[in-house]
């Protein structure tokens, strides 16, 4: 890259193990980088050309199977959708839950194709296995991932092109991503790509499984301004199939039924083991996002 960066982390990253191999550009950057130079860096340094699509992909974070039939479905929808408009997906980089699906998907397109997808994962620089590994300037460096089973760390995902990992001095947990990357799909998204035509990037917020976090992220999606698309994978468990369901017998202007209403309650309750009250803060939740019903779809299998 040659190029001088207030980090002392960047270059390229050469995985190692499970016999498939691929390399990656990476960053290490602090978390309150300014997405313009972000994004300035992303096309002047990585060449990236500006996609005409975000796909921002949330859910799990823990393991979770998929069935086979969805897992192919979601997989082959996400890599379609991605080749034919020239999509950037961006998901949390590391070897774990959805994304895993995500890089499955990915690993499958590359040993079929020789197109490549962009997919970017951005993670907390602090959770990461062998993160002392990728110190230095504008170097190539070996990455092992074969994760410690007894480690709580994580270990980033093969199949991705790039990664732009967040610092903000914490070991072991996550959270120092979550406004950095919303910062700069926002900012991507107010970028012209049809100047004719005044249009900016679309952006779209696809839902796997997931926890109770993930139906925030929907919500704030959804109120965003202009407000963000929202597709959920039906059948993928948790968050999703929540809100797939109250998409299901929701009225126009998000009104349901007082049956459907108790039924999500039980649900919420036993999906994520939590009381009543709390159940009725995150059915609240979901309420609100039937608001914009218009604006959520069903992927289904």
């Amino acid at each position: 890259m040659n190029v001088t960066y207030p980090t002392d982390a960047f270059g390229i990253i050469e995985f190692q193990g499970g016999g498939f191999i691929n390399k990656a550009m990476y960053i290490r950057v602090s978390y309150d980088t300014k997405p313009d130079n972000l994004l300035h860096l992303m096309v002047k340094d990585w060449q990236l050309e500006l996609p005409t699509l975000l796909i921002s992909v949330h859910g799990g974070l823990q393991n979770f199977d998929l069935q086979p039939k969805l897992k192919q479905v979601f997989g082959k929808g996400l890599i379609k959708a991605a080749v034919t408009t020239g999509a950037w997906i961006f998901t949390g980089g590391v070897n774990t839950g959805v994304i895993r699906h995500v890089g499955d998907a990915l690993k499958d397109h590359s040993s079929k194709s020789r197109g490549k997808v962009c997919a970017i994962g951005i993670a907390p620089w602090g959770i990461l296995e062998n993160k002392e590994d990728l110190i230095g300037k504008d170097v190539t460096r070996p990455y092992q991932t074969m994760a410690n089973p007894l480690s709580k760390l994580a270990v980033l995902n093969n199949s991705h092109s790039h990664f732009i990992l967040t610092d903000n001095g914490t070991c072991g947990k996550y959270g120092s991503e979550v406004k950095l990357r919303r910062l700069l799909e926002k900012h991507i998204s107010l970028q012209k790509i049809n100047t004719r035509l005044g249009q900016g990037v679309p952006l779209v917020c696809l839902i796997v499984e997931g926890g109770p976090n993930v139906i925030s992220i929907a919500l704030e999606s959804l109120r965003d301004e202009p407000p963000i698309p929202v597709v959920v994978c039906d059948g993928s468990g948790r968050a999703s199939d929540i809100i797939s369901f109250a998409h299901k017998f929701s009225e126009d202007g998000g009104l349901v039924n007082d049956d459907v209403r108790d039924q999500l309650l039980v649900t919420i309750q036993k999906t994520f083991n939590y009381s009543k009250s709390q159940s009725q803060q995150i059915l609240l939740m979901v309420m609100e996002c039937m608001k914009k019903r218009e604006l959520v779809s069903r992927g289904r299998k």
